[in-house]
């Protein structure tokens, strides 16, 4: 699945799990769902590891909370994967078997000691330790992600520094291991599965592969499908809007998330049957999120700045390595 932004792990092995690492993910607010498997998993004994610049409402639920600085993530991977290597826990049976690579990836963590890491994340070099190592050592353990690992100039590099960890401790291809990323939209990770995304097939398959679309062709007796992939945003043209009397956003807010925020709010405009400035009180539009958008007006307003740079509970640019 690397490539395709599709989670490798399903629900029933993340409650099975040993070890989750939410790295750059508050599962607790915009996964609910996935996040109650994971409670789940917490009270059958897993640990929950949670790495995020804030100190979130998923970190509160942690055995340890990473508290880095923002963009110092590969560092932090790096140094996790420097550390492993050291210690001797690397998978190197699954690394010569399954992955290519391997020697320039250890050249390259070998520039990350834990003194770098704690300077370049603002975690303590022991406690970057304790978290390789029990990662590495976790007999099943996955690692989670969302936006606060793709939305950065380096994503790719984040993504692929996270992927090298799972291939280093050979956490892939067994049950209650795996990588996921929390897809960043209502139901993103189902409708791919089903092969709502445009340039993809059902089970993420590529549209463009002849080999791949003749076999569904064959399934769907003899109906054709374009070869060339639509495009891969929303694109609904601005003419149709004024023609459009009612509209549903479901589990979504596009004035904050779409591509063009001038857009939308024409858009809704055009949708609006009555005088109102609100979008929830337009009788031509209904929204429907768990979490209740704030206006302009507060946001902001009474957040905390946590002091914490780390957290442990109560007692109780990066080189490829890649899979051949």
């Amino acid at each position: 699945m690397f490539g395709a932004g599709g989670g490798t792990s399903s629900y029933r092995e993340a409650e099975e799990t040993d070890l989750i690492i939410l790295w750059g993910s508050n599962a607790r607010e915009t996964h609910p769902i996935f996040f109650h498997h994971v409670l789940k998993a917490v009270r059958n004994g897993a640990r929950l590891i949670a790495v995020d610049p804030r100190r979130t409402t998923s970190a509160e639920f942690a055995d340890i909370w990473l508290g880095l600085d923002v963009g110092s993530d590969i560092s932090l991977a790096n140094a996790m994967a420097r550390e492993i290597i050291h210690a001797g826990l690397a998978d190197r049976e699954f690394i010569g078997r399954a992955t290519t690579g391997y020697d320039d990836y250890a050249r390259c963590v070998e520039a990350y000691p834990l003194e770098r890491a704690e300077k370049d994340t603002g975690i303590p070099g022991d406690v970057i330790k304790e978290v390789a190592h029990a990662y590495a050592r976790a007999d099943r353990g996955m690692i989670c992600w969302t936006l606060g690992i793709t939305e950065h100039h380096n994503a790719v590099d984040n993504v692929l520094a996270l992927i090298n960890l799972a291939l280093l401790t050979g956490k892939v291809g067994r049950y209650g291991c795996g990588l996921n990323p929390l897809r960043g939209q209502n139901n993103v990770q189902g409708g791919g599965d089903m092969g709502a995304i445009p340039n993809r097939l059902t089970g993420f398959q590529d549209l463009e592969d002849a080999e791949l679309r003749g076999k569904f062709e064959k399934a769907w007796g003899g109906v054709r499908s374009s070869r060339r992939p639509a495009r891969a945003t929303t694109s609904t043209s601005s003419r149709t809007w004024p023609r459009v009397s009612d509209a549903i956003g479901a589990g979504r807010r596009p004035s904050k998330c779409g591509t063009s925020f001038a857009r939308y709010h024409r858009c809704i405009r055009a949708c609006r049957t009555g005088g109102s400035t609100s979008w929830a009180a337009s009788s031509g539009l209904v929204l429907t999120s768990p979490i209740q958008a704030r206006s302009s007006s507060t946001a902001g307003s009474g957040r905390t700045r946590w002091k914490g740079r780390w957290l442990r509970s109560a007692p109780s640019s990066s080189s490829r390595l890649s899979t051949s």
